[in-house]
């Protein structure tokens, strides 16, 4: 069966018109997605594709490292907390842009004063909106002041804040539906690969900026070319990464992944991601179920699933079951927190000791993966706990949520790839709609950690809150979501769990 599907996909090419070769022999890395491409630009185009895009065309002031967990100095060299709210950053020298002007404190000062002000019609304001201001101090040194303290900052400087040369969006205007017009804005970035053609909802070319500077943490650009192309369906892209018209894809379906490896033709790689499952419950009685009020019954909920299984046979190689609210990989998050193994045993021991000898019925809310959350219900099922699945869209679903109309609710969190617990725990456990307990320990905990600059009082705090949400089983932490890559055999490329490829790192083998 494995070898007809292949087939099938192959055999999809006879009707599907091919560009040029790509690959090794004309140093061109070709990839492709399903999303249309309309603006060259990593703020007013708020795609993951110009995520990956914005870091081949531009730099920010600093980038993370996924091997350490630090920061590195990128269009900046180094930088000093004057205060929870102030930092400074003395910057690279000898930095040019793709049009050959040069980098320095101007072009700072000017990207994030135009992020700041709203009126410049940003649309992820939440990207931008917690800086207030920048000030020049000297040609190669500025002073960035936030709105308030906010423990993401260098998180979102390294993923979401690419430096533009000043007046890059003066010559554009923001028409009466909301949008700014960039057809006048040329490209123009001081990253490793430059635009050199883009087609609205087609393609987008780059090509090797052999003008970038060296040894900063980004590397020397290796392979001349990196074309990004349209391609509608899933199959298509695969049909062609297998006879040589695509070299890289993503987010392969799981099944299609695994024949994708038995084939031999392409590697096939299964990564790690930010986001993860999580069970919420109605600590409160809100929902009209108040079984899960009995810190019991929700111990009972934990040791009745198998996490392990789902991640491993369901998820993929890469999934890992986490215990703390949050991802293993944020700064802050710890695993030394109670835990529930898998023990049926003793979830019906639980159970029986909360008054529920022979279990009971309840509504289950679900939106994503349905398969997961079946399997969920097949475990809780055999220790007495009845589920009835409700199936929502996202919207609704986090809707009632918010209401507390749901019992129990599967969920995920992405993080917007931040690798910082505060993109999570605080953003759930604060005293916001989205905290399902509202208790004013881990609110208190979270408080200091997300005021502080210093990286021991914060990680303390978190713990503390992390504890108190891990032994009142709050949530129930399920496990690591994870993502498929296929690409050539030719090529060298590593995936980071942010999600974030950085394909300006690749190279041919």
């Amino acid at each position: 069966m494995k070898s007809i599907k292949i087939s099938l996909l192959v055999g999809l090419l006879a009707t599907t018109a091919l560009p040029a070769m790509a690959g090794k022999a004309q140093d061109t890395l070709n990839w492709a997605t399903d999303k249309e491409v309309a603006v060259v630009d990593p703020y007013f185009s708020v795609t993951r594709e110009l995520v990956i895009m914005g870091h081949m065309g531009w730099d920010g002031l600093v980038l993370f490292n996924n091997e350490t967990g630090d920061f590195d100095p990128l269009l900046a060299t180094g930088w000093e907390w004057k205060s929870n709210t102030v930092v400074e950053f003395d910057l690279r020298q000898g930095v040019v842009f793709h049009d050959g002007s040069t980098f320095d404190a101007d072009d700072v000062v000017y990207t994030i004063n135009f992020l700041a002000d709203e009126a410049n019609g940003v649309p992820a304001q939440s990207v931008v909106n917690w800086m207030k201001s920048a000030t020049k101090i000297d040609q190669y040194k500025v002073r960035l002041e936030l709105v308030q303290p906010f423990p993401n900052a260098f998180a979102y400087l390294a993923n979401e804040i690419s430096i533009m040369p000043e007046g890059y969006y003066d010559g554009s205007t923001i028409g009466a539906d909301g949008t700014r017009d960039l057809s006048g804005v040329t490209p123009n970035g001081t990253g490793p690969y430059r635009v050199s053609d883009v087609r609205t909802g087609k393609y987008v070319n780059w090509d090797k900026n052999e003008n970038y500077f060296a040894d900063g943490p980004k590397g020397t650009p290796q392979i001349g070319h990196i074309n990004f192309r349209t391609i509608g369906e899933t199959n298509t892209q695969l049909a062609e990464l297998m006879t040589g018209g695509l070299d890289w894809a993503w987010d392969v379906p799981k099944e299609q992944a695994l024949r994708l490896e038995d084939s031999g033709q392409v590697q096939v790689v299964n990564e790690k991601t930010l986001r993860i499952s999580y069970l919420t419950f109605d600590v409160t009685g809100s929902s009209g179920q108040d079984y899960f009020t009995d810190q019991k019954v929700r111990a009972a909920v934990a040791h009745a699933i198998n996490r392990e299984a789902i991640a491993k046979e369901l998820v993929g190689p890469a999934s890992v079951v986490i215990h703390s609210a949050c991802h293993p990989e944020q700064f802050g998050c710890t695993e030394d927190v109670p835990q529930y193994d898998y023990d049926p045993e003793k979830a019906k021991a639980l159970l029986a000791e909360a008054g529920y000898p022979d279990g009971f019925d309840f509504d289950l809310y679900g939106y994503r993966e349905r398969e997961f959350t079946e399997a969920v219900i097949g475990d809780l099922a055999a220790v007495g706990i009845r589920a009835k699945l409700n199936w929502l869209q996202y919207s609704s679903l986090l809707q009632a949520l918010q209401n507390g109309k749901t019992p129990v609710a599967q969920m995920t969190w992405g993080s917007s790839s931040i690798p910082d617990v505060a993109a999570i725990t605080s953003h759930f456990f604060s005293g916001s709609a989205d905290d399902p307990a509202k208790d004013p320990r881990t609110a208190e905990a979270l408080r200091r950690g997300d005021t502080s600059v210093d990286p021991e009082v914060r990680a303390e705090a978190y713990a503390e809150a992390l504890n108190i949400i891990s032994e009142e089983l709050y949530w129930l932490p399920m496990f690591t979501y994870t993502k498929y890559y296929a690409f050539s055999n030719d090529l060298n490329f590593t995936p980071t769990a942010d999600e974030i490829p950085r394909l300006y790192e690749a190279s041919w083998k």
